[in-house]
């Protein structure tokens, strides 16, 4: 009987092995497949997509800027969404040429243009397969360079940089900026499904980007973000944490902190990230949300380019308010010989400041991006 059960014991345990081998083996299959199919369907994206490519270069006599972005599915597991393509033109009047073209390759493939919209100097649609979205074209003429006013035909004299941060979480409030007839500086919030869209935007039609770096701060009304800077991280957890942000704000040159009265109050956390931001090149804006802050000092001590905000614009946020707001910079910037403003794209902010700045250029101010002030 010992015999025969242990006879049974092994066939069981055979058994049992064959079942996990079996498997082990479908497993295997069935990723390799998924591999092979994700890997398929990405080479016909991006086929298509290069012929879209191909096709606008045609349409502008290879004058246009043209980069792509892939957009890679929420899931995870390497599968593209679909391709962002970015097309920044030298001349409005390609524009014709360049919709037809774009749209003979639409036609070949199938796919059918959707979600037009048309945003002063960025045209955005979308291309799709079978109600699939496959392409997101962005078309960009760049704001042009503003003639030095005649107030001060030496390009000397007061210098005033307008900082507007808090984007990636909304389409509209960006749009609503990117309408403006002048250049900025553009602080996006990292690591929103919007970061990298706008931040692209916003930097070919010729604004500056910064990073607009999440910390922790001592509000307890305030909206933490899914990942910021807190007291008590180590030098190497500051640098993945800023890599990782950065990645998703292209073409960013320099940060300034979102939110941040715990965090840049802090000398340890503010020493871990000044050489971070040293070494990838960057400069730091102290947004000074607080009166305790030491990230200035600690940039300057560090050797990190750095300069602070002097004007808040929309504490309270209307027309009014801001004027008042941009008036108040104007006077630090002939005192001081530079002010930095800071505000955010509210309807009200915008408003003001299309109406004040062609004012505050004609009485001498030069508006100027958050780099050239930082030192």
């Amino acid at each position: 009987m010992l015999s025969t059960a242990r006879r049974r014991s092994g066939a069981l345990r055979a058994s049992e092995l064959w079942f996990v081998f079996l498997l082990a083996f479908s497993l295997i299959t069935i990723s390799c497949h998924k591999k092979t199919q994700t890997a398929s369907d990405n080479s016909e994206l991006r086929a298509v997509t290069h012929e879209l490519v191909a096709a606008a270069q045609n349409a502008t006599g290879r004058q246009a800027e043209i980069d792509i972005r892939p957009e890679l599915e929420p899931s995870g597991g390497g599968a593209v969404a679909a391709d962002h393509v970015y097309i920044t033109l030298t001349d409005p009047l390609q524009k014709a040429a360049l919709d037809k073209e774009l749209d003979g390759v639409a036609r070949r493939h199938r796919l059918e243009r959707t979600h037009l919209t048309v945003v002063a100097s960025v045209t955005r649609f979308d291309y799709e397969l079978d109600g699939r979205r496959t392409h997101t074209i962005h078309i960009i003429t760049p704001v042009p360079e503003r003639p030095v006013v005649e107030a001060n035909p030496a390009g000397t004299g007061p210098r005033l940089a307008i900082i507007l941060d808090d984007l990636g979480y909304e389409r509209a409030p960006a749009d609503a900026l990117l309408a403006l007839p002048f250049r900025l500086t553009v602080s996006v919030l990292p690591q929103l499904p919007l970061s990298t869209e706008i931040a692209e935007e916003a930097h070919r039609r010729g604004d500056q980007v910064l990073l607009h770096l999440p910390m922790a701060s001592t509000h307890d009304g305030a909206r933490p973000e899914a990942v910021e800077l807190w007291p008590g991280m180590n030098s190497e957890e500051v640098a993945q944490v800023v890599s990782r942000m950065i990645a998703t704000v292209p073409h960013a040159v320099g940060v300034n902190n979102h939110q941040g009265s715990l965090a840049t109050a802090d000398p340890q956390l503010m020493a871990a990230l000044m050489p971070v931001l040293r070494e990838q090149g960057l400069f730091f804006i102290d947004s000074r949300t607080t009166a305790q802050t030491v990230a200035y000092d600690t940039a300057e001590r560090m050797g990190v380019r750095a300069a602070y905000r002097n004007v808040f614009l929309d504490d309270t946020p209307t027309r009014e308010a801001v004027l008042a707001q941009l008036s108040l910079a104007r006077r630090k910037a002939e005192r001081e010989g530079w002010a930095i403003a800071i505000g955010h794209p509210h309807a009200a902010t915008l408003a003001a400041l299309e109406e004040k700045v062609p004012q505050l250029e004609k009485s001498g101010i030069r508006l100027v991006f958050a780099s050239d002030l930082a030192h």
